[in-house]
């Protein structure tokens, strides 16, 4: 569908003709070692690229500007004998997640953080592929909403500056959409890699459980729902990030990813769903999908539409499970945060989720145990199916105030139950799970599908996603009027 150049004006974008142009990541890798650009002029493109809208957007909780640029010419003075895929390649680290000398403020004001004394084992790993960290995204408060628009921290969408961004990855997402950067760190324990993916017009990938290390908080979770990864403008972006770092980790209890260029010969099953077992999908949104398994219908595979393989339960189990979370950590929050913590600072969808499972205490050991069995169901489903392909979210993407995260907490959760649809179900099982720009919104923001596989078969996504790009190259926000 064409939309009008009236939609293109009001996008808030950084993309020009300087070094970072219009490449992606491995685009801009070739760049660099050709020697057509340098690791300084890199950074500083990413720089006046990030005081043009970066403000605007409210994208970054904190800049680290200075630092980069000394590691800009530490790179530039090695002469291409720099380690890491990524060397040279300006980035930022989601502000909850521990980088030396930067204070990890989890995006709230409930208390002052102080600079983190070293790299957590996320960042550790992240900054061997070579990037220069440009500082921390902002986040959503703790990464408990789906939309980052706290007061005084909203972070805004770039193709629509009234819109959300998603969440709770948000500042990366319109960094990375506005052209700042090229990737930038996600985390995803509800959605918050393809929610914010989806919302932006990006690719965003949450790998398998334990695919990718991570910091010890999210370790140690009963239930680990959070994976770490990026996100990024193309599919062969998130491929080299995913293979970089496995040459760097690789668990051996999970298949190899491996080197992904392209797409798959082999013609996979493919379950559509349409409608989540939160709410019905909106016309737009259930337009897209359909189209999209209409085109994958066409190159060759088989796709059967399913019910929704997701109990009714499973929503009052997360909200418990998350309520419990949340419970635990205003408990121990002096400990965690420091002195300055304040329980009462925090936002009342914060509270909200905490006297919630106040409420429901007697059912956290079975909301945890049938969150853990998850994995049962899932196993069965890809049993019958290589993949599921489902809406992102179940509507485009709200204006910034709908999920106002000061509002009654009852309202917001519904409101939030009625967006996030799909993405929950992998973060319980642990499966892979990425988010593609597929269609763009009669107000022109986009839209994103979600494919789903089983646990470990990352390189099967990762081959569909090529499909769909090749087949569907996806919008970009700098160009004068999208398809």
């Amino acid at each position: 569908m064409s939309r009008s150049p009236d939609l293109a004006r009001t996008r808030l974008h950084a993309f020009g003709d300087d070094a970072l142009g219009d490449h992606d990541a491995v685009g801009l890798v070739a760049e660099l070692r050709s020697g057509r650009v340098s690791p300084s002029e890199l950074v500083e493109a990413a720089i006046a690229r990030a005081e043009r809208v970066a403000g605007p957007l409210g994208a970054i909780a904190c800049p680290d500007f200075d630092r980069a640029r000394q590691r800009a010419r530490l790179l530039d003075a090695s002469a291409g004998a720099a380690t890491g895929y990524f060397a040279g390649l300006p980035t930022f680290v989601k502000d909850n997640s521990d980088v030396a000398g930067l204070p990890t403020q989890h995006g709230t004001t409930a208390f002052r953080a102080t600079p983190a004394a070293a790299d957590g084992d996320f960042a550790a790993t992240f900054f061997r592929l070579g990037p220069v960290n440009l500082g921390k995204s902002q986040l959503s408060e703790f990464g408990i909403s789906a939309s980052a628009e706290s007061p005084g921290r909203t972070v805004r969408n770039p193709w629509s500056p009234e819109h959300s961004s998603g969440a709770s990855s948000a500042g990366s997402a319109a960094l990375v959409a506005s052209g700042v950067v090229p990737l930038a760190h996600a985390n995803d324990g509800g959605g918050s890699i393809r929610i914010p993916a989806a919302a932006t017009g990006l690719v965003g990938l949450k790998p398998s459980r334990g695919r990718v290390p991570q910091d010890a908080m999210t370790r140690q979770m009963p239930v680990r729902v959070v994976a770490d990864g990026v996100v990024t403008r193309s599919v062969r972006d998130t491929a080299a990030y995913l293979r970089e770092t496995e040459r760097l980790f690789r668990n051996l209890r999970l298949p190899p990813v491996g080197d992904v260029v392209g797409p798959g010969r082999k013609r996979r099953r493919i379950a559509l769903v349409v409608d989540s077992v939160f709410t019905r999908s909106d016309a737009e949104t259930a337009e897209a999908v359909r189209s999209a398994a209409a085109l994958l219908e066409s190159m060759g595979h088989h796709v059967e539409e399913i019910d929704v393989p997701v109990p009714d339960y499973f929503v009052g189990d997360f909200k418990v499970y998350y309520g419990l979370l949340f419970l635990v950590l205003n408990a121990t929050g002096r400990h965690t945060f420091g002195p300055s913590f304040d329980w009462r600072r925090t936002e009342p969808l914060t509270r909200g989720f905490c006297a919630y499972v106040l409420r429901h205490l007697p059912r956290v050991p079975l909301a945890i145990a049938r969150l853990r069995a998850s994995t049962i169901s899932s196993r069965r489903l890809y049993r019958q199916y290589d993949a599921v392909l489902t809406p992102t979210l179940s509507h485009v993407t709200p204006r910034i105030g709908y999920l106002d995260p000061t509002l009654p907490y009852d309202v917001v959760m519904d409101r939030l139950l009625g967006w996030v649809g799909f993405t929950p179900m992998q973060n319980a099982t642990g499966d892979p799970a990425i988010s593609l720009p597929f269609a763009t919104s009669a107000e022109g923001t986009p839209i994103g599908i979600q494919l789903a596989a089983g646990m470990g078969r990352e390189r099967r996504l990762l081959q569909l996603a090529y499909e769909v790009e090749q087949a569907r190259p996806f919008a970009r926000i700098q160009d004068a009027v999208s398809a």
